[in-house]
């Protein structure tokens, strides 16, 4: 199996004595979906930043897509992150009054595709993720299903290696929340790496595979026989 992602002996320390990841080996192959789970100051946002290339580690290795990213000048840091990651956040990131097609295709803006293509590619994966009579509606127009959607879209335009979901159903109703579950399923049935950040114990023990963060640390990882010291 390839490895999109890989931590070694990663740790992330900030002033005053703070060490929100520590010591963290973890690696996701393609095709895999995986939650991240843990309590609020467990390390999960950091640890996104982490893998998805927002921030460096104080100590250790972040390979993405084969790159060991200590290697690699900010710029071309930058543009691994472009091409590589796709993200989707809690609070969808829409820009008031701009289209949900344009929304989409501003997922293409720094991969080098054409602009012609990028909305053509953007009308395609908005069809596929159930939006194809909402390409011209603004984000006020849209439910808040609707929106996440949109952003998951934009995320998914690009082909990128792995998507990561931070808290992706954090701001919908239960029904809104169970559509978007299913759409990342169907994402990744067709071969998309997903790894969801979450809280929610009910969402990360549905998919194939858990890592349980406490402190900073693994203490439980479904898909590794050793056993974690909590």
């Amino acid at each position: 199996m390839t490895a999109v992602l890989q931590l070694d002996s990663v740790t992330r320390a900030f002033p005053g004595g703070v060490t929100a990841v520590h010591q963290v080996d973890l690696t996701v192959h393609r095709g895999e979906f995986v939650a991240v789970v843990g309590p609020s100051g467990s390390g999960k946002s950091t640890l996104l930043h982490l893998v998805g290339l927002l921030d460096r580690p104080t100590a250790g290795t972040v390979r993405v897509a084969g790159f060991d990213t200590g290697a690699l000048p900010d710029r071309s840091v930058s543009a691994l992150r472009a091409r590589a990651i796709g993200f989707v956040f809690q609070q969808f990131h829409l820009a008031p009054g701009v289209r949900a097609l344009d929304a989409v295709a501003d997922g293409l803006l720094y991969t080098g595709v054409a602009r012609a293509d990028r909305r053509t590619r953007a009308a395609e994966t908005l069809r596929r993720v159930g939006l194809a009579e909402r390409l011209t509606h603004r984000p006020h127009e849209l439910s808040g299903g609707e929106r996440q959607r949109v952003a998951i879209a934009r995320a998914l335009v690009k082909r990128p290696d792995v998507l990561l979901a931070d808290e992706p159903t954090g701001n919908l109703d239960s029904v809104s929340a169970a559509g978007v579950l299913d759409l990342l399923r169907q994402s990744h049935a067709v071969g998309t790496t997903v790894v969801v950040i979450t809280h929610d114990h009910g969402i990360a023990e549905s998919l194939p595979r858990r890592v349980e963060l406490r402190d900073g640390r693994i203490i439980r990882d479904t898909a590794d026989r050793k056993a974690y010291a909590p």
